[in-house]
């Protein structure tokens, strides 16, 4: 049987750098944004936070602003809760401030580098079945 070694020094994932596009230069080079993982604890906050109960008993989750949420707060740079970056955006909030800065593209490229780095490869249909099941 194996030690409880492993479980008390697991290995730590690394923040990682993610170009998700071209448009955000610095000396003619693409500027990477900053992502860290998302751990369990705080996706299920996150997950709860857009899981409502309907008044006939049903459960729905709001996915689109859940994955949002998730990709907003696993960016570490640039600093999405700057007022400066959102006053020029012409937005408030984190989440709102990525919709605006990114298109489409570069949007899905940075969820699936967050879930990705996250571990989180799962079926959307699964993690919806999971909060039901709470």
């Amino acid at each position: 049987m194996s030690s409880l070694n492993a479980f008390l020094h697991p290995v730590q994932v690394e923040n990682q750098k993610v170009v998700v596009s071209n448009r955000f230069l610095e000396d003619g080079k693409p500027v990477p944004f900053l992502i860290r993982p998302i751990s369990q604890e705080e996706n299920e906050a996150m997950m709860k936070l857009y899981t409502k109960k309907k008044k006939n008993g049903e459960i729905e989750f709001d996915n689109v602003r859940y994955t949002a949420a998730l990709v907003a707060s696993a960016v570490v740079f640039p600093d999405l809760k700057n007022a400066d970056l959102q006053k020029a955006y012409g937005v408030l909030g984190e989440d709102k401030l990525l919709k605006k800065m990114l298109y489409v593209g570069e949007y899905a490229t940075l969820t699936q580098a967050v879930q990705k780095l996250s571990g989180l490869d799962v079926d959307e249909n699964d993690l919806i079945d999971d909060v039901k099941n709470e």
